[in-house]
């Protein structure tokens, strides 16, 4: 997951609303958003890579009022080849019943296993939802090193950008689909319409002018691919674009528009019902 914008108890009729793409080799093995057959009242992808750990996820949300999304830190020069897969924290989280603060405390401990990365977590089935954001690493200057003490963040109400630096970094696709996701959920009525406006904002290809790149530890010919909010090569790009918005009543629909190197795959739309409607005046 590379790109994660929030809207956090802004919106009248969405306590939540989350517009995302996952970018990833395409090689990669993905099974793409469903009902997990597990755990049916989770709604996620899932990671089918050879990979150290249990097999995870990116982004999902269940029944129970739960979301969870993660990103990964890009820091190349610190990359830890035998780290766990950081997905597993994701499904984990997804699958038990611990409000993000009693996940993060049952958990802190081991975050240190993992390369780098970004969660976000709700509870909304909680008398007083929070959003939660942590990160196992910290910009130090001009490079990322790893958090000797992980502490989550309460985040207010209001609309957040995530992608491989720190929550909020000024990188140019982070600002500039902020914004255009800021004019649409202006317009959203809360009737679940305007979703093709919201998936559109997320295919554009748009570069970053050399001089707003970020400084990451990659080559500048990928610095400049990666600067775009979909992205598109030969062997890497974006896989899904997803959109999850959770109204007061409890009644959430998510979409989800896959992709492979050559095409569109197909658009995907579910609806649920949470057991019990976000507790947020």
């Amino acid at each position: 997951m590379c790109l994660v914008l929030t809207a956090w108890q802004t919106h009248p009729q969405y306590p939540l609303v989350v517009l995302a793409n996952r970018d990833e080799f395409y090689e990669r093995p993905t099974e793409p958003m469903n009902w997990w057959k597990d755990y049916p009242h989770i709604l996620a992808g899932k990671d089918k890579a050879d990979v150290l750990g249990e097999s995870g996820t990116w982004m999902g949300i269940n029944k129970n009022g739960k979301f969870a999304a993660l990103t990964n830190i890009r820091s190349p020069n610190e990359k830890n080849p035998t780290a766990r897969t950081r997905g597993e924290i994701t499904a984990k989280y997804l699958i038990n019943q611990h409000t993000p603060e009693e996940f993060i405390t049952t958990h802190e401990k081991s975050f240190s296993r993992y390369n780098g990365f970004n969660f976000l977590a709700t509870d909304l089935s909680q008398k007083t939802p929070q959003l939660i954001w942590l990160s196992n690493r910290i910009w130090m200057g001009d490079h990322f090193r790893a958090r000797k003490i992980v502490k989550p963040q309460q985040l207010s109400p209001g609309l957040y950008g995530l992608s491989n630096g720190t929550l909020d970094s000024p990188w140019p696709k982070v600002q500039h689909r902020i914004s255009a996701f800021a004019q649409l959920l202006a317009m959203d009525t809360g009737e679940f319409k305007k979703a093709d406006q919201y998936l559109h904002i997320m295919e554009d290809p748009t570069q970053a002018p050399d001089e707003k790149l970020p400084q990451t530890g990659v080559s500048y010919e990928w610095e400049k691919t990666l600067s775009s909010a979909f992205i598109k090569t030969e062997l890497y790009g974006t896989r899904s674009i997803s959109l999850i918005r959770v109204r007061r009543d409890g009644h959430f629909e998510v979409m989800e528009k896959c992709f492979d190197a050559q095409k569109e795959l197909g658009l995907q739309v579910f609806e649920g019902q949470l057991q019990q409607p976000p507790l947020i005046v």
